[in-house]
């Protein structure tokens, strides 16, 4: 979010960036000024990355046939068991039908030969033969009834459909993946952080993450550090969870991260309001007033990062200098100046 608060400041600045030269005898401007100091900070890491699914679940039908419905689309929210599409069961409820036609005709077999086998006029080799051809056609029951069940296609947990590649009419095949699911709750954010600042990131640590795509910023939580940096980058993902109840955080949508650090180091901070940025947005600068000749030059500034609605200066100034922060707006380079507040 800072990022974007930060462009959004400069873009402001902008607006001021028509400068001519300073006449001679011109009156002094009205000026506020502050002095540049060093202040200890925690040191705030500024990471980017992206949203990504913690799991990807490829679903595919158990059995072959003709897509009979499809009742989800991309991007909908599926709940455990809930029926996801399903086939044409007509050829199975018929296989369902002659199986158990089958287990009727056996088990009348089994009982008039049971009653026979008790009365001593049949083998007990004979007897086996009916018991075990009763447990046949049952057992071939039980999977014509799987398989008629299998024509129904369930969301085996929570998530999101992520892709979907079925239409009605369609014929897929035994196990061929049509829908895929991905696990939301929460999400997790991939962010590349740089081998020096590696050992700033602790389990467990709060970070801020802003989502241009949903003009938003969230609280997580670092859930791992890799251990493995990337071979181009050289960076080493690191994985935020972030509460996602309502399924806003797509997998996908860029993320600006912000992770304040147990480190502190000394750092210049400026008013946000003192910045100024040149018409092409290229150089930044302030207005830097000379007190013994009673002059604002211009100086041009790196700014790091936007904390505390204070800009953080990397380069450029000294401790001590006095920078514009009132009427800059009217000055050009080497402009005179009446500095208003005198207590600094």
């Amino acid at each position: 979010m800072k990022h974007y608060c930060l462009l959004f400041l400069l873009a402001i600045a902008a607006c001021h960036q028509q400068r001519h030269p300073v006449e001679a005898g011109a009156a002094p401007v009205p000026v506020q000024v502050t002095k540049v100091q060093s202040a200890d900070q925690p040191l705030v890491l500024s990471l980017s990355g992206n949203a990504e699914a913690e799991h990807t679940t490829a679903l595919g039908f158990q059995v072959a046939g003709r897509v009979n419905t499809v009742n989800v689309e991309e991007g909908a929210p599926v709940k455990k068991g809930q029926v996801l599409a399903s086939l044409d069961p007509a050829d199975y409820a018929l296989g369902v039908d002659i199986a158990q036609a089958n287990v009727d005709k056996v088990s009348d077999e089994y009982r008039r030969l049971t009653i026979m086998h008790n009365r001593g006029s049949l083998t007990d080799a004979d007897y086996q033969k009916i018991v075990s051809g009763l447990a046949e056609v049952k057992a071939r029951y039980a999977l014509a009834a799987k398989n008629l069940h299998d024509t129904k296609l369930y969301a085996p947990a929570n998530g999101v459909i992520a892709r979907k590649s079925l239409e009605p009419g369609q014929v897929v095949g035994q196990g061929m993946p049509v829908l895929f699911m991905v696990n939301m709750q929460p999400a997790r954010i991939s962010l590349g952080v740089p081998e020096g600042e590696l050992a700033q990131v602790k389990q467990g640590q709060e970070v801020s993450v802003y989502l241009s795509a949903l003009d938003s910023t969230f609280t997580g939580k670092v859930a791992q550090i890799g251990v493995v940096a990337d071979a181009t980058t050289r960076a080493y993902a690191v994985k935020v969870d972030i509460p996602n109840p309502h399924n806003l955080i797509k997998p996908g949508m860029v993320a600006q991260a912000s992770l304040r650090t147990q480190k502190v180091v000394p750092m210049q901070l400026l008013p946000a309001e003192a910045l100024l940025h040149d018409a092409d947005q290229s150089n930044a600068y302030v207005f830097v007033v000379d007190p013994q000749k009673h002059q604002a030059f211009k100086r041009t500034v790196t700014v790091d990062d936007l904390q505390d609605n204070s800009l953080r200066i990397s380069s450029g100034l000294r401790n001590g200098e006095l920078v514009v922060t009132g009427g800059q707006q009217k000055l050009n380079d080497a402009s005179p100046v009446a500095i208003q507040n005198t207590a600094l």
